[in-house]
């Protein structure tokens, strides 16, 4: 049997190579810490779960769900968009309820780009926003987010040629895996320079509500101008710990917004009405739970910080999101560090390089890591740096 060659071009995915390893050293016997993947260990609040099991006994939800979601969900949706970011949203033709935001990333690529196109995707990035992009036969620029930058990219950089050929620009603040953030003076120039070149922006926003130190990020919709030339992304999953859920959406342009329905409505039979419900009662409920995560999540950061900077690694703690993006001692490449970590100590981090060329010289580390296992892990980097 011959397989297709874009299945035969596509790279295995960087958190299932991860889980691999993982699981090899577990077999073992070997003890491992996983600062790899940001999937909160917090669970998801009772309120939440109760809706789901009450919704999950109506045989009502046990039927085929429309593609677009429940208009009581959509609703619910724009409501929680003009109450966080005074952003105001149609339920009907801007709000797209998804499968979890990786769904629509993935589809949009399908939607907006066709083959001989150009994706302006960020290095480092999350790897679906290229991957989607080269599954449709677009070509990907890539925009390098660089320290000295603020690791925002820099658009004058970006060469007339490619631009003249350019049809999606790819943002994402906060940011993974380097934790920045972006204000609204960033998204008015990715607005601006969209429109100038006819460009669908789409900006992947899932750790809006993962913040610290008081700061309170922004949407890019919030920015003059944004509507007409993107959409957002944006999750339940890491505000509401419902990674396992399964639900997320898509929100602005209403073309951009019925293309990517037109598309979904094609290839799958939309979100079991019980999670659809389950996320109203999110959106609706009492939002205590994102307070409560942020408090985890920043003890979490200034313990892990504290450590890395105690094995002499220049570590700069995010004002966002759920990573640390930190630099690897002199001497070390990303992959070496990183494998010598797991190999001397079994704490497992990411190296930079997965997210692309220019995360070479550092290594990500999530902050989803419950506490006795942080405590653990933290006890073995001081080990390593008394082995070095």
């Amino acid at each position: 049997m011959k397989l297709s060659k874009r299945i035969e071009n596509l790279p295995p995915y960087l958190f299932v190579q991860i889980s691999k390893k993982i699981a090899e050293k577990r077999a073992k016997g070997e003890e491992v810490i996983s600062f790899a993947i940001g999937d909160p260990d917090l669970p998801t609040p009772k309120h939440i779960l109760a809706e789901l099991c009450k919704a999950a006994e109506d045989p009502a939800n046990h039927r085929y769900p429309e593609t677009e979601g429940l208009p009581v969900l959509r609703k619910a949706m724009a409501e929680w968009y003009e109450k966080r970011f005074g952003v105001k949203l149609n339920p009907d033709t801007e709000v797209l309820p998804l499968i979890g935001s990786k769904e629509g990333i993935g589809h949009a690529a399908w939607c907006f780009l066709d083959p001989g196109d150009v994706a302006l995707v960020p290095d480092p990035a999350y790897p679906v926003y290229a991957i989607s992009s080269q599954l449709a036969g677009a070509e990907v620029f890539y925009m390098p987010l660089n320290k000295e930058n603020n690791f925002l990219p820099d658009f004058n950089a970006i060469p007339q040629d490619v631009l003249s050929k350019a049809k999606v620009l790819w943002i994402n603040y906060p940011n993974n895996p380097t934790g920045a953030v972006a204000g609204l003076d960033f998204f008015k120039e990715a607005a601006e320079f969209a429109a100038k070149h006819n460009l669908a922006v789409c900006h992947d926003g899932p750790y809006s509500e993962i913040a610290f130190d008081g700061y309170k990020p922004v949407s890019f919709l919030e920015a003059d101008g944004a509507k007409e030339v993107g959409i957002e992304f944006h999750s339940l999953s890491k505000s509401y710990n419902m990674t396992g859920w399964r639900i997320g959406m898509a929100v602005g342009n209403a073309k951009m917004i019925d293309a990517l329905r037109r598309f979904k409505s094609n290839l799958d039979s939309g979100i079991p009405q019980a999670i659809q419900l389950m996320a109203i009662a999110a959106l609706n409920g009492s939002q205590d739970v994102i307070s409560q995560n942020c408090a985890v999540y920043q003890r979490r950061r200034d313990r892990l910080v504290e450590a890395l900077r105690n094995i002499g690694m220049e570590v700069t703690a995010p004002k966002a999101s759920l990573y640390i993006w930190a630099p690897v001692p002199e001497g070390y490449t990303s992959a070496s560090f990183a494998t010598e970590l797991l190999d001397k100590t079994g704490v497992v981090v990411t190296p930079g390089t997965g997210y692309g060329t220019s995360g070479e010289g550092y290594i990500r580390l999530s902050l989803t890591v419950p506490d006795e296992q942080l405590g653990k892990g933290i006890a073995k980097l001081a080990n390593f740096k008394s082995q070095a």
